[in-house]
């Protein structure tokens, strides 16, 4: 008997760091039935922290070698000798750049079906340099070319559609959690307490993220100075990185608000099960942009009741779990700090359970690989789109 042809895919990234769609990039990969599929990973930028995890798991990891912001013709042409010898059925890329690399590539490419993916929703451009909305045009041109628009919150595809993407081609893929691996460790979060000197009776509140402006690490610092006029026993954490002179600024802010002996800066940690069973609430202070934020649903996963803003679908993925407040408001957030650790003890431990039994039914990593499966397998047996 014929085996039956794997449906082949690849997928294209800009980099392979340690990021959220890196990250959900990486467990779609690894997750995927191979027995289905044939796949590769592409990354315009060689190596990267994810590359090991994806090779331990058999997928094959291509780098195109890209050298600068504008080194593109030369990758831009070994994507397309890539892929016209792997001879793909779906190109699925992932943000702006691989977006438009892919779109482009797509007419040099036979009976090829291209998935691209959005990761956000109300991003502030004003915020960022021009290179940025450059992209955004540039992504409006194409948007007719790809044959679906893989969005992770139902956020992004509501500003999506108002900002002139084809509704029709939109689908929404949540992020999938990967509650294994994001357990709550009650001796290693002790631990993490112990070591910074963090007495039992204090209540510890994080906030993981990379220090970029759409996070509003700001909001947060004026939310700590806030709550500790209420209760001086509060503690806080900044987990994530950024710049030199965003943290340099950030924490000259902090200094200014009173908050050096209340407020610790870790720099980015990669032992984040760890540092979430430390917490007694994580926290999202963004002002826009969010699309699914996976800090919450990994600290819902922990056990770890979650504040956030209103700001994508954080308070979807929070539900009844948590509070939502609006963004850009120190005063609410600080209130909802308060709410959440003045609960009786039974109350908390109620609703640290509560969170984490809504990310394992609603947010799983097989729901979101299952609905992957399913788009690929739709699309490969579809005619070619005219366009």
């Amino acid at each position: 008997m014929r085996e039956k042809q794997k449906t082949r895919v690849a997928i294209l990234t800009r980099s392979l760091e340690v990021g959220g769609a890196e990250i959900q990039l990486s467990l779609l990969a690894r997750n995927l039935d191979l027995d289905r599929f044939e796949l590769i990973v592409i990354s315009l930028y060689e190596r990267g922290a994810l590359v090991e995890e994806l090779e331990s798991a058999g997928i094959s990891v291509i780098g195109l070698g890209k050298r600068g912001r504008w080194d593109l013709v030369g990758p831009y042409r070994h994507l397309v000798e890539i892929l016209r010898s792997f001879n793909p059925e779906i190109v699925h890329s992932f943000l702006g750049p691989p977006n438009i690399l892919a779109a482009l590539a797509k007419p040099r490419l036979d009976h090829c079906r291209l998935v691209w993916g959005f990761r956000a929703s109300n991003m502030d451009l004003a915020r960022y340099d021009w290179s940025h909305r450059v992209t955004e045009i540039l992504q409006k041109i194409l948007s007719r070319r790809p044959d679906r628009i893989v969005v992770n919150s139902h956020a992004g595809r509501k500003f999506s559609t108002s900002h002139g993407f084809p509704a029709t081609l939109q689908t929404v893929i949540p992020n999938g959690i990967d509650t294994e691996k994001f357990t709550r460790d009650h001796d290693a979060g002790q631990s993490i307490r112990d070591d910074g000197g963090i007495p039992p009776a204090s209540p510890l509140i994080g906030i993981i993220a990379r220090l970029d402006p759409m996070k509003d690490h700001h909001t947060f610092l004026r939310a700590a100075s806030l709550a500790l006029a209420s209760n001086p026993g509060l503690r806080f954490v900044c987990v994530g990185d950024g710049p030199p002179y965003v943290r340099e600024t950030l924490q000259n802010f902090a200094s200014s608000l009173g908050l050096d002996a209340s407020v610790t800066w870790t720099g980015l940690r990669r032992d984040l099960p760890t540092i979430y069973s430390a917490l007694d609430i994580a926290t999202l202070t963004s002002a826009f942009g969010e699309g699914f934020p996976n800090a919450v649903g990994e600290a819902m996963s922990c056990q770890v009741p979650c504040a956030v803003t209103d700001v994508g679908d954080a308070a979807v993925v929070v539900g009844d779990t948590g509070i939502a407040v609006p963004p850009s408001q120190p005063d609410a957030m600080a209130a909802a700090w308060q709410s959440l650790t003045t609960e009786p003890k039974d109350q908390r431990q109620a609703r640290a359970e509560k969170s984490r039994a809504r990310i394992v039914e609603h947010f799983s990593v097989s729901a979101m690989i299952q609905a992957h499966a399913d788009l690929y397998l739709e699309l490969a047996s579809k005619p070619e789109r005219s366009h």
